[in-house]
């Protein structure tokens, strides 16, 4: 069972797609959660969640205050989870995400508007090249300060980051990497 951790939605329980997702597990959430919730991240923030699968990390976010999430997933019935797990969580008082389903480069060449909290969850197989293109994409539609959560394999080894976002730290959970990014700064200037 898929869960919302905490915030307005906490305990909220979450449908997961039936096939071509892996949901972050909570363990990597609770991490992640802790990490952004020690610098107030997610309180007031513009969310984008990258190859959303159910919308877990974006409607968490959603829980613990953002101001508005918007959820990308290309496959129609990951979307429609996660549409569905989206209004669960509005229910319980936290913002309405805005599902988008369309693939991350289609979305990230129309955006039209920025972002200061990114997860990005790609599947564990996209090349690293894939992956690098999102990360050049994104970055100017990132506000100074922000901050880019990347999950992935631990095997899938180091990023090709553009020149607009610097690895602050990485933490290894199992057989799962996560990368925390930040505009200069970003996780020390909140």
């Amino acid at each position: 069972m898929t869960r919302i951790i905490g915030g307005l939605a906490g305990g909220v329980r979450l449908h997961v797609p039936l096939r071509g997702t892996r949901p972050t597990s909570e363990r990597v959430r609770e991490a992640i959660f802790s990490a952004l919730d020690a610098r107030s991240l997610c309180d007031g923030a513009l969310v984008l969640d990258l190859f959303a699968g159910s919308g877990a990390l974006g409607l968490e976010a959603a829980s613990r205050g953002a101001e508005a999430v918007v959820l990308v997933e290309r496959d129609r019935a990951a979307a429609k989870v996660a549409e569905r797990n989206a209004e669960a969580v509005a229910k319980a008082g936290a913002v309405r995400a805005l599902v988008e389903q369309v693939a991350v480069a289609q979305y990230l060449q129309r955006a039209g508007r920025r972002f200061d909290l990114v997860f990005i969850d790609p599947p564990y197989d996209l090349p690293q090249a894939a992956l690098s293109g999102v990360l050049q994409t994104l970055a100017p539609l990132l506000v100074h300060p922000a901050v880019v959560v990347v999950e992935q394999a631990r095997r899938s080894g180091e990023l090709d980051l553009p020149g607009d976002l610097v690895l602050e730290r990485t933490r290894d959970y199992g057989d799962t990497t996560l990368h925390y990014l930040a505009t200069s700064g970003s996780l020390t200037d909140r």
